[in-house]
C-alpha cells in the first residue's frame, strides 16, 4: 500500500523475552475542516498573481462551521425524515430558525454538495445527498454526528488559543475551560455531557474505521483480548463480531465505565466492561490488548512505561494492537496527521510520531521485530 496516497500503515512485533506478537494499525481519519473556494475561471491560475489556494484555506474554517452548525440544529435529520423535499420557509418552521438565515446556510449547504436543490416555480426545495443521509443524520448507523458536535463545541474553542500553544508549548484546557493543563482527561470529562460527547467522538470513529484496524492481521489465535481505554466499546465490538470466539473486555476509569454502560451498551452484547486505571492500577493479564488512540495523548516516558507493563502482563505468545494516525518518516505529511499533531499540543500532553518513533518504544519496552505494512 503505498502511505504516500492513503496514510494507512500496520506495524507488527515480537518480543524479544517471550514470542509476544505486538501488531499496531494505524488507520486514516476524516478531515472535517474540507475547503472550498469557489471563483470566476478566468482568473490567473498562478498563485503569484492570484492567492487561490491562500483564500481556500482562509475560508476552511467557515466551511467547517457550516457543516458544524447544521448537524447543530437538526438540519440534516430533518431532510432525511421528510418524505418530500423541503422549502426554507418549511425548514425554518420546523426548526425553529429565521427563514432568511436557514436558506442561506442551505445554500451554502447546495453549493458543497452536501444537499440538494430543485427549483419549483421560483422556489428553492431541498434535500440531503446520500452521503448527508449516511454520515451527518443522527438517526444512520454510520453517523458522524456525534463527531461533529464535539468538534464544533470542544475542539474549535481549543483552537481559538492555538497562538498561545504555539507560544507556550502547552495545551490550553486552562484558558479555554478553567482547567488545569496538566490533567487533560480531567477536561475532557469535565461533566457527565462533556463525557458523552466526547464518548460520542470515539464512538463515531470506531464505526468508520473500527471493521479495517480489526482486520488488519489475523486476530483469531489472541483468545481473551483486553482493550485499555476502549471508552464506548465501539472498537472492542468490531473486534468480538469479527472474532467470536474470543472474550473481549474494554478496561476504563469507573465514570467511563458506568456511563458506556448506560448510554452505548447494546442488546447483543458479547463484550465486557472492567473500571480501572491502566497506568496506575493493574492490567489484568491477556492474549491481546489494544491501544488505540492512547499513545498520541501522552509523552514518551508515559507511554514507555505503560508498554513495559503490559510486556508484564501480556500471555506468553500475547501482543498488542496499536492504532494511531501516523507520520512519514520525513515528518513532511500526510496533511491530515500534521494537523492532528498540532490538535495534541492544543488538547493533550502528546504529538503524532512517523513509524520508526513505535519502533523504538516498542524496542525499549521489550518487543522486536515491528513491521509497517
Amino acid at each position: 500500500m503505498d502511505m504516500v496516497t492513503n496514510p494507512k500503515a500496520r506495524l507488527s512485533a515480537i518480543s524479544q523475552s517471550n514470542p509476544k506478537n505486538i501488531i499496531a494499525y494505524q488507520t486514516g481519519s476524516l478531515l472535517l475542516g474540507v475547503t472550498f473556494l469557489i471563483m470566476a475561471e478566468h482568473l490567473s491560475q498562478s498563485e503569484l498573481d492570484y492567492p487561490f489556494k491562500l483564500l481556500e484555506y482562509f475560508n476552511g474554517f467557515r466551511i467547517s462551521k457550516a457543516i458544524f452548525s447544521a448537524c447543530e440544529l437538526g438540519v440534516f435529520d430533518l431532510l432525511l425524515q421528510s418524505q418530500k423535499p423541503m422549502s426554507a420557509s418549511e425548514v425554518a418552521q420546523q426548526l425553529g430558525t429565521s427563514e432568511d438565515g436557514i436558506e442561506r446556510l442551505l445554500d451554502v449547504l447546495v453549493a458543497i454538495e452536501i444537499v440538494d436543490v430543485e427549483v419549483v416555480q421560483g422556489t428553492a426545495f431541498y434535500s440531503g445527498t446520500d452521503v448527508a443521509n449516511l454520515y451527518l443524520a443522527k438517526s444512520s448507523p454510520k453517523s458522524l454526528h456525534d463527531l461533529i458536535i464535539y468538534h464544533s463545541q470542544t475542539i474549535y474553542p481549543l483552537w481559538n488559543n492555538l497562538v498561545d500553544a504555539v507560544r507556550e508549548g502547552k495545551n490550553q484546557n486552562e484558558k479555554t475551560f478553567g482547567l488545569p493543563s496538566e490533567e487533560i482527561f480531567s477536561a475532557i470529562y469535565r461533566s457527565e455531557e462533556e463525557m458523552l460527547k466526547f464518548m460520542g467522538l470515539m464512538n463515531s470513529t470506531w464505526v468508520i474505521d473500527g471493521h479495517d484496524i480489526v482486520t488488519a492481521f489475523d486476530l483469531s489465535s489472541f483468545k481473551t483480548v483486553v482493550d485499555l481505554g476502549g471508552c464506548s466499546g465501539a472498537l472492542a465490538r468490531e473486534l468480538a463480531k469479527e472474532y467470536p470466539s474470543s472474550t473481549v473486555t474494554v478496561l476504563d476509569l469507573p465514570a467511563v465505565v458506568q456511563t458506556a454502560r448506560r448510554h452505548f451498551a447494546q442488546h447483543d452484547d458479547t463484550i465486557c466492561f472492567q473500571e480501572g486505571d491502566f497506568f496506575e492500577g493493574e492490567i489484568p493479564p491477556a492474549d491481546l490488548y489494544i491501544l488505540a488512540r492512547i499513545i498520541h495523548d501522552w509523552k514518551e516516558e508515559k507511554n514507555l512505561k505503560l508498554l513495559k507493563k503490559i510486556h508484564t502482563a501480556c500471555h506468553p505468545g500475547g501482543g498488542v494492537l496499536i492504532a494511531e494516525a501516523l507520520l512519514f518518516e520525513n515528518r513532511r505529511g500526510p496533511t491530515v496527521v500534521q494537523m492532528f499533531s498540532l490538535n495534541m499540543l492544543v488538547q493533550t500532553e502528546g504529538k503524532e510520531h512517523p513509524p520508526s518513533h513505535y519502533t523504538r518504544l516498542l524496542t525499549e519496552a521489550g518487543f522486536r521485530d515491528v513491521q509497517i505494512l
